[in-house]
């Protein structure tokens, strides 16, 4: 089994070095826009780029490097690596295999150093994962075709058509069993800015092992490419330097602090997914106020109630309904920005790990180490929980999971390579926030009954915790039908064969409910 990640740079801007500096010496040109060819016409001009190129780099100016992009494939990379590293800020663009809709066969996982004997259990304990993962597919069909084919009792007459259906709900369920380690293989697009601040922390928590190969193998891709490149280079900053490292080490042997925590936290969330801890007191007449001022308008022609009409009702405003989410260029929708709320949630790292594909909703995600007690800690869905052959071999999966881990820590394995093992039901306890705009969108599209399970019962709560507060805002952000109903658009539902078939449309927030 080959350990190590594959990347390829699958496609590029031409002259990633040339045109950073390009495009900053047009900023201060009078003779018009500066081309690449431009800076090669002598050695002046070279030795000009090379001082443009170091000065603005070292003086912070870095939108230059923001022109230049570079697709890569990556294959045979970790879901640890992917959720804590590559897809941990908003500047990228990632279209990655699922693990919903994808059966996960054995032998594709990343396997981190360690001794040879510790090698030795850490693919045992992969090997039973996913077997256990085979096993609860196959425990849980029975019960998942029942509730199919109650939701959609006409297609059971044509039952062959509807089982690769069928079997993907059963993916996503079971999907909860398998470790953290599990390959995942993309597409990941990235400016040359973020490829240089990937290069610089990627010796940072929580995969750093991974990331240091990642990271080289596209710099050398684009070094290959232009080796010019290179003089964008920092050093990269050493993991003993950062201030998380300081404050884990100070406290490495505290182990109760993390059980403390982790009670404290799940305390605070009094039984829900997410919880509203702050938000704009006054964004309401904020909201109305902003819509007045896009529209030059005084109160006494526009009032609050009609202002946030005409800003959130689809029925008045039905560009809230555009599946291209235009929302940031509508000179009235971007009066959304102005309410703002956070949330404290706690979700698995697997539902995590798609939630924070919502790029403009950013959260303060953990050191994963920081939040891992050695006790069994885990989310269970909810099909599982009503099927009692399949919750006793999850909850024995997770024992023997997190018993492994344990054995790995005894046999002198490092926290990061050890928890590679985690479960995708491992949670992750953080606060996230956004503004109305980003949220907005989330919110209509994770309310969806195709949304994964964990992320619309957090958008139901976030909802109904925010109707508490501002009732007026969330009156029309429902499930997109609703939102397409109210709008005029045809289909009402926009997800074709993937109707969830139940009209939702005719739904209140409160009467949302589902099991698969």
């Amino acid at each position: 089994m080959q350990k190590n990640p594959i990347v390829k740079l699958e496609a590029v801007i031409q002259d990633p070095y040339d045109l950073a500096v390009a495009t900053a010496r047009t900023c201060y040109s009078a003779k018009g826009i500066i081309r690449v060819p431009d800076l090669h016409k002598s050695d002046r001009s070279l030795a000009l780029r090379d001082k443009i190129s170091q000065s603005t780099r070292e003086a912070g100016h870095l939108t230059t490097r923001q022109h230049a992009h570079f697709v890569f494939s990556l294959d045979q990379v970790s879901r640890q690596f992917l959720w804590s590293f590559l897809h941990s800020h908003p500047f990228y663009n990632s279209e990655q295999v699922s693990q919903r809709y994808v059966k996960v066969e054995p032998g594709r996982y990343t396997v981190p150093p360690m001794p040879e004997n510790a090698e030795k259990l850490f693919h045992e304990i992969v090997t039973e994962q996913i077997s256990d993962y085979h096993q609860l597919i196959e425990s849980l069909l029975p019960k998942i075709r029942q509730e199919y084919y109650e939701i959609f009792p006409i297609r059971k007459k044509w039952e062959e058509k509807y089982e690769k259906t069928v079997l993907k709900k059963a993916y996503e369920v079971a999907r909860y069993a398998l470790p953290v380690a599990i390959h995942a293989y993309l597409y990941h697009t990235i400016s040359a800015l973020t490829l240089m601040r990937y290069h610089r922390l990627m010796d940072y928590f929580d995969t750093p092992w991974e990331q240091r190969q990642v990271v080289q193998q596209m710099v050398d891709c684009v070094l290959q490419h232009d080796p010019d490149f290179a003089r964008e280079l920092n050093d990269p900053i050493a993991i003993e330097q950062s201030p998380e490292y300081q404050l884990l080490q100070k406290h490495f042997e505290q182990k109760h602090l993390s059980q403390e925590f982790i009670t404290e936290f799940d305390q605070s969330l009094a039984g829900k997914k997410s919880r509203l801890i702050d938000y704009k007191i006054n964004a309401p007449q904020t909201l109305a106020q902003a819509v007045r001022s896009t529209l030059g308008l005084p109160k006494s022609a526009l009032s609050d109630t009609d202002a946030l009409a005409r800003l959130l009702d689809p029925a008045q405003n039905p560009s809230l309904g555009d599946t291209l989410n235009i929302n940031s260029l509508s000179k009235l929708n971007r009066c959304l920005f102005h309410a703002h709320y956070t949330f404290r949630k706690k979700i698995s790292h697997t539902a995590d790990s798609q939630d924070q594909r919502h790029r403009m909703v950013p959260a303060s995600r953990p050191i994963l180490e920081s939040q891992f007690t050695g006790k069994p800690d885990f989310i269970t869905p909810k099909i599982v929980e009503e099927h009692a052959q399949a919750q006793e071999l999850y909850l024995s999966s997770m024992k023997k999971t997190f018993a492994g881990i344990e054995k790995l820590f005894e046999m002198g394995v490092s926290q990061e390579s050890a928890l590679y093992l985690l479960p995708n039901a491992f949670p992750i306890r953080f606060e996230e926030s956004g503004d109305l705009l980003n949220l907005h969108h989330k919110w209509h599209a994770r309310a969806c009954y195709t949304a994964q399970e964990e992320i619309f019962y957090a958008t139901v709560d976030e909802l109904q915790e925010v109707s508490k507060v501002h009732p007026q805002i969330t009156e029309h952000i429902l499930a997109p039908c609703y939102i397409r109903k109210r709008a005029g658009i045809k289909p009402i539902c926009p997800e074709g064969d993937r109707f969830c078939g139940v009209k939702v449309w005719q739904q209140d927030i409160a009467e949302y409910k589902r099991v698969i």
